[in-house]
């Protein structure tokens, strides 16, 4: 195991080069930028502009220095710009300076906030981290036992009802959801129960500690509860359907003959078989949830978490921070899917990841 996890780690290094590599890239061919959108600004402020953006100050040509709506500005106020944001350097320097610094975790600062992107992370991530390790935690819960139920009754009664609000939960969109909530819950129409701001109150550090977990429990309630109505469906069936292949395998039926009762056939030996590609998905449903489907919900509920960050990032094409959150984002997803290998191991050590070519 030490040699595989040893092999994992290594390949994780041209894998996020390789990321980071496509996504500079990217970043260079795609219209707009910090420059531009500066010069734009001035465009709009100085008295005695004489020329429209043209198209929208949507284009940048970098390779020539020439921009789009800097007509009437000064040259050397736009090799200033270029020099403050790095682009008075060739892309292929560009991308190697930033990758050393990445390699010590050093993320750089934003181009508009006054602040590095490691302590905007630090800033946001309690909030997604709320959103996503609570909201995990809730969906395996309930799709687990479910899934569970729903496969060893399969074809009663049970599983027809609960069938309904599975359909309905993949049906309905989280945000729509929590719209629902918001407007029954949040003071919207009818009851005003729950805040509709923030992850705690104002006052919260003046609150004793039993008060604070009870102010912190009350203002994740609704998120949560709408992230979970739009995430335990898939699981559900996924976990149905994985024991329902194993119950009809040659050694459970084996098993039975021998006269194990049912409860002892069913967490003795199905549990541990099934669940290996429930935990396989484990990994990338955390990551997902963590960083890319709280993006709507965090803006209903007023939460400024990752989401938000990595979205008006992209808007306002503050590449420091869209690189690297992307960055911390891909080398913690790389590690959860090695996560999920080693935790393959711990529900069968049966599996060898030694004898594998990684």
């Amino acid at each position: 195991m030490g040699a595989y996890v040893v092999r994992r780690l290594l390949l994780i290094v041209p894998t996020l080069f390789v990321i980071m590599l496509v996504n500079f890239l990217v970043v260079q061919v795609v219209p707009g930028g910090p420059v531009e959108r500066i010069l734009a600004e001035v465009k709009h402020t100085t008295a005695g502009a004489t020329a429209r953006l043209a198209g929208g100050g949507g284009d940048v040509s970098r390779g020539g220095s020439i921009y789009r709506g800097r007509q009437g500005l000064e040259e050397d106020f736009v090799r200033d710009l270029e020099r403050q944001f790095g682009f008075d350097k060739p892309a292929h320097e560009r991308f190697w300076l930033m990758m050393r610094r990445y390699a010590v975790f050093d993320l750089g600062s934003s181009y508009f906030r006054d602040q590095s992107v490691l302590s905007l992370i630090a800033e946001k991530l309690p909030v997604s981290i709320s959103l996503g390790v609570w909201t995990t935690l809730f969906v395996y819960l309930i799709s687990i036992p479910l899934g569970i139920a729903k496969a060893v009754r399969d074809g009663s009664r049970f599983d027809v009802w609960t069938s309904g609000f599975v359909i309905v939960g993949n049906a309905v969109p989280s945000f729509l959801f929590a719209i629902l909530l918001v407007v029954v819950f949040a003071g919207g129409r009818y009851l005003d129960w729950f805040p509709l701001a923030g992850l705690v109150s104002e006052n919260w550090s003046e609150l004793s500690w039993p008060a604070r977990i009870l102010d912190y429990l009350w203002h994740i309630a609704l998120p949560v509860a709408a992230m979970v109505v739009g995430g335990f469906a898939s699981l559900t069936l996924l976990t149905k359907n994985s024991f329902l292949e194993e119950i009809h395998k040659n050694y459970v039926i084996t098993a039975r003959a021998k006269g194990l009762g049912e409860r002892g056939v069913l967490y003795g030996h199905v549990f541990r078989n099934a669940m290996l590609i429930v935990i396989a998905g484990f990994p990338s449903a955390f990551i997902g949830v963590l960083f890319t489907s709280s993006l709507i919900i965090e803006v209903i509920f007023s939460l400024d978490g990752l989401g938000l960050l990595g979205f008006e990032a992209a808007v306002n094409r503050d590449y420091p921070v869209m690189l690297g959150t992307l960055y911390f984002f891909t080398l913690l997803g790389l590690l959860m899917n090695l996560a999920g290998d080693l935790a393959y191991v711990l529900v069968d050590p049966r599996i060898d990841f030694e004898s594998r070519q990684v």
